[in-house]
């Protein structure tokens, strides 16, 4: 009954003091309009507040920009009004499409990296991209002379960058400002899948700030980076070439510094051997002057660049104004390519002047290309072209041997008539081309084919390191076909050799060791030493061992697949030699037909006759001075 009543008069006790502390909360808590006050407090406070910051913020945003303004106005005049723009970094742009990828700086408003896609540098297990511009190797400027007596450099100031598109085109759009509405304005924009992208300069509203009555410099400046394994072989194929008067084209020489002008240009190329950097323009330069300097002294040194070219035009102004419409092409120098835009491009490859360029255009580059895309490899594409070439020119390695054959069978009376007529060398020559023309033999039947051949050697020594497909290709040992295939590391440097041996250069100088034996060893035999006359017979047997000397050293540094065909074309022409020697053409059955012709009476052609009646006269005038 007792815990009963405590549970009770505990219950209550809580339920008063709880009533106690809820009208103590009540009594103290604000009225409405105590609440309404403080709430407006709070946000005139905070009003407050805000006006402070906006005001402090906006009081200095004028004072900066003031200050920045007439800083850059002293430097730059009216295109100080770039400097202050949010512009004014060096921030960068990209566009890209599926072949090449162009950064394109606010500062200058110039391409500082190209790279092609697709395509690694020299170095083993490498995958760095080849960069055509990369770490300021690159500008482009042009040289503003103000009216307020200024020169100031595009390079220099801050452009304004606009990314847009045109259908699939990515169009970037950078102008120099001297104003809203003043500036000078370069466009760029690229094409899916194209190396070539449209690059415009224009100006507008600039008639009262830049000076209009003379043009403008622009300067094309390149540092070119080494891209493959052998600088030196790289570097004698890296030129700049260009084009002017209505397709003439012209290029500086590679080996050395140099320098050279031109009128009415339309393209400059920078060419790094396997790929490229070309300017062109539909309104063409009125002048331009070039420059090349090489960057190669040593070549165990001078290691990360090539040459550093430089290209300076004039930008004439028509109406007050600049608009030029150009293009950019940055990409491999391969001939199909450059070939297909139609504007004379294919001439910035060294194909060759002439019958040589003729042959590799018409005739080399299309049955190598047709070979090549069967699919069985560009080793076995170089063999089984080289068999083809060597079958094409046999005839005239038939002519050549049976012309010696038959040179080689007169030799003993030849010697017969040196000896009969060593007191006298004019009747010595009037019967040995009495002799010649009996036997039906022509001396000079030996020389033909040879002089036949040199323009076929000549454009497939230009033909090979044209070849941008044979990059990086790789046939046995040689991991690349474009260049050197090393077989060996020297701890030294040879000079003219290099320090690494080349084993294709090896194996073409021994085939062409035995060619030169069993051709010049017969040539030599079949030429009789002519009196006064140097002794061909013995400079003959010499040039057999320098000869291979001399390609060894020569070809250890060039591209493994041009070795590769002197070696295939030697051994071809070796077995060729062997079959006419011993199956077609027989000494016994050519002294037979000699003698056979020596019988026959044979008409003397006009020149024959002409020639005898000379030496005839000169032989009676000789006797008659001996009279006297």
């Amino acid at each position: 009954m007792e815990e009963k009543k405590l549970d009770l008069n505990s219950i209550i006790g809580f339920v008063l003091i709880s009533g106690i502390l809820i009208w103590m909360l009540y009594s103290n808590a604000p009225t409405p309009e105590e609440i309404k006050e403080k709430e407006k407090k709070e946000q005139l406070d905070k009003q407050a507040k805000e006006v402070k910051t906006v005001s402090s913020t906006v009081a200095a945003t004028p004072v900066a920009d003031s200050t920045k303004n007439v800083e850059a106005q002293a430097q730059l005049g009216s295109f100080g009004y770039s400097a202050t723009l949010p512009s004014a970094t060096d921030a960068v742009t990209e566009i890209k499409n599926e072949v090449l990828s162009l950064k394109i700086s606010n500062k200058g408003g110039y391409i500082v990296d190209a790279t092609v896609l697709g395509f690694d540098q020299f170095e083993k297990n490498s995958k760095k991209a080849v960069q055509i511009i990369k770490d300021k190797n690159a500008s482009l400027d042009i040289a503003l002379n103000t009216t307020d007596n200024r020169t100031l450099h595009t390079k220099d100031m801050y452009f304004e960058p606009k990314l847009t598109t045109e259908g699939k085109n990515q169009v970037l759009t950078l102008q120099l400002k001297a104003g809203p509405d003043q500036f000078l304005e370069y466009r760029y924009v690229l094409k899916p899948n194209e190396y070539m992208l449209d690059f415009a300069i224009r100006s507008q509203g600039l008639e009262k700030v830049v000076n209009t009555s003379k043009p403008l410099d622009l300067e094309w400046q390149l540092k070119s980076y080494r891209n493959e394994k052998s600088v030196s072989y790289e570097n004698r194929y890296t030129e700049l070439v260009f084009e002017y008067e209505d397709g003439k084209d012209d290029y500086l020489n590679a080996a050395k510094d140099s320098e050279d002008e031109a009128n009415d240009v339309s393209y400059i190329a920078f060419k790094q051997h396997l790929f490229t950097s070309i300017l062109l323009t539909d309104t063409k330069f009125k002048t331009a002057k070039f420059k090349s300097d090489n960057l190669v002294d040593d070549e165990e040194i001078d290691t990360v660049f090539t040459k550093n070219f430089t290209a300076q035009v004039p930008l004439e102004f028509k109406n007050g104004a600049l608009n030029y419409n150009m293009n950019w092409y940055y990409g491999p120098a391969k001939y199909e390519i450059l070939n297909d835009y139609e504007r004379n491009l294919d001439e910035i490859m060294p194909l060759g002047w002439g019958i040589f360029g003729w042959i590799n255009r018409y005739i080399f580059i299309p049955v190598f290309g047709f070979i090549s895309a069967l699919g069985v490899g560009y080793g076995i594409a170089i063999v089984l072209f080289t068999i083809l070439v060597r079958i094409v020119m046999s005839p005239v390695t038939y002519k050549s041997y049976l012309s010696q054959a038959k040179m080689k069978v007169l030799r003993p009376e030849i010697a017969e008539l040196n000896e009969k007529f060593k007191d006298n060398p004019m009747k010595k020559q009037q019967e040995t081309m009495k002799l010649y023309s009996k036997a039906g033999v022509n001396p000079m039947a030996g020389c033909l084919p040879a002089l036949m051949q040199m323009p076929i050697f000549y454009a497939l020594f230009q033909f090979f390191p044209s070849m941008f497909d044979l990059r990086q290709k790789s046939f046995l040992w040689a991991d690349d076909l474009s260049s050197f295939d090393a077989v060996l590391q020297l701890p030294f440097h040879i000079p003219f050799y290099g320090s690494h041996v080349s084993l294709f250069p090896i194996l073409a100088s021994i085939a062409i060791f035995f060619y030169m034996k069993m051709t010049t060893g017969d040539q030599a035999m079949s030429t009789p030493p002519q009196e006064g006359m140097p002794d061909m017979g013995k400079i003959m047997k010499i040039m057999i061992y320098i000869s291979p000397v001399m390609m060894l050293f020569f070809f250890n540094n060039y591209a493994s697949g041009l070795s590769l065909y002197y070696f295939i074309s030697n051994l071809i022409t070796i077995g060729i030699m062997l079959v006419i020697k011993n199956y077609i053409v027989k000494e016994d059955k050519i002294h037979a037909q000699i003698q056979e012709n020596k019988t026959k009476e044979k008409k003397e052609s006009k020149f024959q006759k002409k020639m005898r009646e000379m030496m005839e006269q000169a032989e009676a005038q000789k006797a008659a001075q001996k009279k006297k």
